[in-house]
């Protein structure tokens, strides 16, 4: 028997679907199953649109069932980026589109996947004054556009949502949270096939010529094509591939906790996350595991003594899990911008896309996947105002991966020397 991919692998059942063989016609060919092309194809089937998805592996395989679970409203890039691509009123508007994408999860949970376990609470942890300087901008940021939920929290206030001393305070965000990304996934997979979409497994897509797109045993004929291949989109579309940066993020689960241990270190039951720019986040699951993610590798390599690595980082937040054991451990792409802003937009008027969530996806993806089945359908105002960012190419070419290597070491070291 095949050990599972994931934790989440572990804990979810999913159906074997049938491999692509033969030649079909439809409105919307989606390439990619994870989040951002099953929310597509979703999106597009509810809106009476003939829906074929093509997976190259499994529904699940990439980003999509190795994340973090991190349930998160916010585009991953700071205000002051998004405002010099989109402008004020742009910024407002990218805002209200995410707090619009939570509400949508929300929704989309309780119908396709009820038992994905989705819960709020946030901590952005701050580890110097520097840190929760920013954090108290994007707070006061916040609250200006009328969310006013979230709050500050300083020194020993830290305590009363979080039992580890490393934080030096936090945003306490009440409507971020977390969720069991795969189980929500495969929901929301069902829900497609259910709104009458064809999801196919094991069928990598090999050719795009114009709008018909060619795996090893068949090929569709579509009126649109939505490529939703993110990090895992490899060299399908070379234009697309050098716009994102895929990264590697490593994630560990520990042994199930003590119910002392659980009301200790996690009294109000969050979701956190730090600020360093290779971030930790980590939150409990349904069976009282520590779930931890740090990354992340710019060069895509998994390290070797994995579990010893993330076992130092789990130490260095909680010491009294500094010897727990770990009993699944996993590594992933996730497609980074160089602005972190996600980059949806089209191609050509029937050929469309959506990657570079930047860490953000598990919320973003489903509007990604509303925005462009509304754009298919006839209102592509939300598209136009995503095409107005503009997604620049990752310098060096063929030498991209030691640049980005090169570039971050500085931003890494001041985190290290907390400054």
């Amino acid at each position: 028997m095949t050990a599972p991919l994931t934790w989440y692998h572990a804990t979810a059942e999913a159906p074997d679907r049938p491999r692509l063989i033969g030649d079909r016609s439809c409105d919307v060919c989606v390439i990619g199953g994870g989040l951002t092309g099953v929310s597509t194809a979703l999106h597009c089937a509810e809106r009476g649109l003939e829906v074929v998805l093509l997976e190259a592996e499994t529904i699940g395989f990439g980003a999509s069932g190795r994340n973090g679970g991190q349930v998160l409203q916010s585009l991953g890039a700071d205000v002051s980026v998004v405002e010099r691509q989109v402008g004020k009123d742009g910024t407002r508007a990218f805002f209200d589109m995410a707090r619009e994408a939570v509400e949508d999860m929300k929704l989309r949970a309780d119908r396709h996947a009820p038992d994905a376990d989705l819960r709020f609470g946030y901590l952005h942890a701050t580890l110097n004054d520097r840190q929760f300087e920013g954090m108290q901008g994007v707070c006061e940021a916040w609250h200006a556009w009328g969310y006013t939920g979230p709050k500050m929290v300083r020194g020993a206030e830290v305590r009363d949502w979080l039992g580890s001393d490393r934080y030096t305070g936090a945003m306490v965000d009440p409507e971020s949270g977390q969720i069991h990304p795969l189980r929500y996934l495969l929901g929301l997979a069902r829900g497609a096939e259910e709104a009458g979409a064809l999801l196919f497994e094991h069928s990598p897509v090999r050719e795009v010529d114009g709008t018909v797109v060619r795996t090893a045993a068949g090929a569709v004929t579509a009126k649109h094509v939505v490529y939703c291949g993110n990090a895992y989109l490899g060299r399908l579309h070379r234009k697309l591939r050098s716009k994102i940066m895929p990264v590697a993020s490593f994630v560990a689960v520990t042994e199930p906790l003590s119910d002392a241990l659980v009301a200790k270190l996690f009294p109000q039951d969050v979701a956190v996350a730090d600020c360093n720019v290779a971030l930790d986040y980590f939150r409990l699951t349904h069976d009282r595991r520590l779930l931890f993610g740090s990354g992340a590798s710019y060069s895509a390599i998994t390290p070797p003594g994995l579990a010893g690595t993330m076992r130092r980082k789990i130490g260095r937040v909680f010491p009294e899990l500094a010897n727990v054991r770990i009993d699944h451990q996993w590594g992933g792409l996730i497609g980074i911008t160089i602005n972190r802003i996600p980059d949806i937009g089209r191609l050509s008027e029937t050929v469309f896309h959506a990657q570079g969530f930047s860490g953000q996806g598990v919320v973003l993806t489903g509007l990604a996947g509303k925005i462009i089945a509304e754009a298919i359908t006839g209102d592509d105002s939300r598209l136009k105002l995503f095409e107005k960012v503009r997604h620049l190419p990752f310098p060096g070419g063929p030498l991209r991966t030691p640049a980005l290597m090169a570039g971050m070491g500085w931003a890494k070291t001041r985190d290290w020397l907390g400054v």
